[in-house]
């Protein structure tokens, strides 16, 4: 399969959300990704659940919502009654992953975990059967507009080999300076749904880098 683009809407202009919304919805993004920050796993605050849902309504491309939060298990329903279609959630943050994704998925909804720079993949050994998607943290997470941290792609290829060799179909999400330079590179890398804020929200242009970074290569 090619790969996906999901724009994150944490660099879009909040005074224009829905102005924004529509811009993605007349390019070929295939998902939009939402990050939810709590403040206290990452030190910034972002959104809840309004926006997800005022998201929710302005647009039919599906919500990949990304928890930067501790005890994400209070929230899942709600997330889903918000209208995410994937949720993923920190390897950092559950006591019990196995636990929550089976909750996730129980719920309808695709089941991602997500790791920090400083995890390794092997973590992941043992949860890749019962999971979607892994989402690699390419920098610390809290804020956007950080450089890409370049060892990010060592660790791609050793989680794609885990995936290949396990025979499991699970999706590879990278968030994190992806832009038009080193978007080729991550996906011969072995990533299938490249994540971009800054790359696509300051562009002058943004429907036309969308398009650039889901061509193939």
């Amino acid at each position: 399969m090619s790969h996906l683009v999901a724009p994150s809407l944490l660099a879009a202009d909040f005074a224009n959300l829905a102005g924004e919304v529509e811009m993605l919805n007349e390019s070929v993004a295939d998902w939009l990704h939402l990050d939810i920050m709590d403040g206290v796993f990452v030190p910034n605050l972002s959104f809840g659940f309004p926006v997800v849902e005022a998201v929710r309504d302005l647009t039919s491309k599906p919500l990949d919502v990304h928890l930067m939060i501790i005890d994400p298990d209070k929230f899942l329903e709600r997330f889903r009654d918000a209208g995410a279609s994937n949720l993923t959630v920190h390897y950092e943050t559950c006591n019990n992953l196995h636990r929550t994704v089976t909750e996730i998925r129980r719920l309808g909804m695709k089941a991602g975990v997500t790791l920090n720079p400083h995890s390794p993949v092997i973590l992941l050994q043992d949860i890749l059967p019962y999971i979607d998607m892994v989402l690699l943290m390419t920098v610390n997470p809290g804020y956007g507009g950080q450089i890409f941290i370049p060892g990010s792609i060592n660790k791609i290829g050793e989680l794609r080999s885990m995936i290949d060799e396990g025979g499991y179909d699970v999706l590879i999400e990278v968030d994190g300076g992806v832009d038009l330079q080193n978007a080729p590179v991550l996906v011969h890398a072995g990533v299938d749904v490249l994540v971009a804020g800054n790359t696509v929200f300051s562009a002058s242009d943004p429907v036309d880098v969308i398009r650039r970074l889901r061509e193939p290569v």
